[in-house]
Formats: structure tokens, sequence, C-alpha cells
């Protein structure tokens, strides 16, 4: 029986991975015009809610200016949404990754080598990782409308790297718990 439930797992996984990374295909192939959010945060917070709190915040990310009076308050709230897809995006995709890599070498880990086991396989996907979102802005430099930065690669990378480790560490407490 735990065999079958391996052979499923490492199916689902890989198929979860392969659907993830379609979707982020697609989603790079689109311009800003077509994903933007502008037009619904607009009707959705036409009283534009905490403006005098947020009209405070500025910062610069990838050489603009991010602000309310640089942007406006739609555009504003967007830039944040967007950045939080980015980075859960490639945490969810860094985890996908990892199970999958997990379940189709897991045949190689002993209790010896556990835990240097799960780290380069923690390793592996953060390189992986990496390489995917450069690819994703590298795709998005080639779509019309689109703005790569290496800002975005950072981002996408924290995001896989804080999933990971949000894994490994509920992976280390089960072992210990043991």
């Amino acid at each position: 029986m735990d065999e079958k439930k391996n052979i499923n797992k490492k199916w689902i996984w890989l198929i979860v991975l392969i659907l993830l990374v379609i979707i982020l295909l697609i989603s790079s192939s689109m311009t800003y015009s077509q994903q933007s959010l502008v037009p619904d945060l607009d009707k959705l917070f036409p009283n534009q809610p905490f403006k005098d709190v947020l009209s405070k915040i500025s910062f610069n990310y990838a050489g603009e200016n991010i602000s309310i009076a640089n942007y406006g308050y739609a555009k504003f709230i967007e830039f944040f949404i967007r950045k939080l897809a980015h980075f859960v995006t490639f945490g969810v995709l860094s985890l996908a990754i990892y199970k999958s890599l997990y379940a189709f070498l897991s045949k190689k880990r002993t209790r010896q080598n556990e835990n240097n086991f799960y780290n380069k396989i923690l390793a592996i996907s953060l390189v992986i990782i990496i390489i995917l979102a450069s690819l994703d802005e590298f795709h998005q430099m080639l779509t019309g409308g689109r703005t790569p930065t290496i800002e975005d690669v950072i981002l996408d990378s924290v995001g896989g790297l804080t999933f990971l480790l949000i894994n490994r560490f509920i992976q280390y407490r089960k072992q210990q718990n043991k």
C-alpha cells in the first residue's frame, strides 16, 4: 500500500509542477494591459481606503519611485499584489520542484544520509527556481508591454527560498519528533 501511495505522490507533484510551469508561461506571455488589475481595483475600492496612510509610503524598486503620488492609488495597490503573486507563485513552484525531486529520488535516501539528502534536494530546487525566475523574466522581455527586472528574479528566488526553508524546517521538526 505504501508503495502505491508513493507512486501516486510522485505523479501528483510532477503534475502540479507541470501545471504551475504552464500557468507561469501563459502569465508571462500576457502584456501588462491584459493582466492589469487597475480597473478592477478602481471599482472595488472607489473610496480608496487607507489612502492617507499609504500615501506616506515611498520607495525605489527597479529604478522607479513606487508611491501613490507617482503611480496613483490603484496602480500602487496593484504593485504589491503583483509582487506578492511573484513571491507566492515561485514559493509554491519551488515546493513542487522539491517534492517532485524528493519523490523521484527518495530511494537514494538512507537513515544515515537523511539530512544530507534533504539539503541536496533543497539546493537543487533553489538552483532550478533561480533558473526558472531568470527564464521567466527573459520570456517577459520577449513579450510586448512587459518590463523584465533583476529585482523580480531576486524576489522570485527569495519566495522560492522562503518556502523551501519553511518546508525544510517542518521536515526537520518531524525528524526530531520521531
